[in-house]
């Protein structure tokens, strides 16, 4: 089995949007799927979400912008790491993801040992 970390976009203002009973419906069905997830092995490391906050340090002289975003409505919200036997099932199990629901996307990505 190889490690893919699945990279969840979204658009923050949608996010910000829902009531707090859409953002707790919401949480139940990511729950729910990495629950799913991790009863079948897949689960490596799971749950953690990203502030929309941050700062970007880039080149040789450490020039430092706000913001991680390359477009303000799809920003890496969060991430998870997950097994799987390859690329094509990896790609294959992140279409569970809810995060669809929203229109957001997930960036299925292996992870190479070092």
């Amino acid at each position: 089995m190889a490690t893919f970390t699945y990279l969840f976009r979204s658009d923050p203002a949608l996010i910000r949007s829902r009531s707090p009973e859409q953002m707790e419906q919401m949480l139940k069905k990511w729950m729910s799927w990495m629950d799913t997830l991790r009863q079948k092995g897949h689960l490596e490391k799971g749950g953690e979400r990203l502030d929309f906050a941050g700062k970007v340090v880039r080149g040789k002289a450490k020039s430092v912008t706000d913001g991680p975003y390359v477009e303000a409505k799809d920003s890496i919200s969060g991430f998870i790491l997950v097994s799987a036997k390859d690329l094509d099932q990896a790609t294959e199990l992140s279409k569970g993801c809810p995060i669809f629901e929203g229109d957001g996307s997930v960036e299925v990505r292996p992870i190479i040992p070092m």
